[in-house]
C-alpha cells in the first residue's frame, strides 16, 4: 500500500490510502467533486448526506451502464471471433480436401 494522499472533496480534506497512484487518486477526487457539483446544481437545498447518496446513485448508474455496454461489446467480439474461426476452419478444410494425393507407380 502506498502513502496516504490528501484530497479535498466538498470542502473536506481526506487522506486516501490505496493501491492507486497519486495522479489517479486526484483524478478520482476531481471526478467525485464534479458529480457533487452536477447534483447540487440540479437539486438545491439537500443536505450533504442526501446529496452524497444521489451522487453515489449517479456514479453507480454510470458504472452499470458502462458495464452493460462492455458486456455487449465483448459478446459482439466473441461472436465475430467465432465467425472468423469458422471461416478459417472452412478454408482450411477446403484446402485439405482439394489436395491431390500422389502415389508412386
Amino acid at each position: 500500500m502506498k502513502k496516504p494522499i490528501r484530497v479535498r472533496i466538498l470542502d473536506h480534506e481526506y487522506l486516501i490510502k490505496g493501491d492507486e497512484d497519486e495522479v489517479q487518486v486526484e483524478r478520482i477526487a476531481r471526478f467525485v467533486n464534479e458529480k457533487f457539483k452536477e447534483v447540487r446544481e440540479s437539486t438545491e437545498g439537500l443536505s450533504e448526506r442526501k446529496t452524497a447518496i444521489l451522487v453515489a446513485f449517479d456514479i453507480a448508474s454510470d458504472y452499470l451502464q458502462i458495464m452493460k455496454e462492455r458486456d455487449s461489446l465483448l459478446e459482439e467480439v466473441q461472436h465475430r471471433a467465432k465467425m472468423l474461426n469458422d471461416q478459417i476452419d472452412l478454408v482450411t478444410r477446403e484446402n485439405d480436401d482439394g489436395k491431390a494425393v500422389k502415389t508412386s507407380s
